[in-house]
């Protein structure tokens, strides 16, 4: 598991706090019956602050598991060990 993603873990397990750790990587709206609204602002919000990033209010809908908020910061933000790039869209 990279730094990333364990950070990532982290910010999902704050917001989501009964998963696991095996859970929070299989984690989708689909999956997590907590995951509404209220969840999804939160989780953005802690991701920003972690990753030192701004995710773009258009990318939002896209952002509905682990596995994409963990492909968007390989995407957008660069994909080196720990790399908290400030990269406003």
């Amino acid at each position: 598991m990279s730094e990333r993603e364990d950070r990532l873990v982290r910010c999902f397990a704050s917001v989501f706090p009964t998963l696991t750790p095996e859970e929070v990587r299989t984690a989708s709206v689909e999956s997590v019956a907590a995951w509404d609204s209220l969840a999804a602002v939160t989780l953005v919000a802690l991701v920003e602050q972690e990753f030192d990033v701004k995710i773009d209010v258009l990318d939002l809908p896209d952002l509905s598991s682990f596995a994409a908020f963990l492909f968007y910061l390989d995407q957008h933000h660069g994909t080196g060990p720990g790399n908290g790039v400030n990269g406003s869209l």
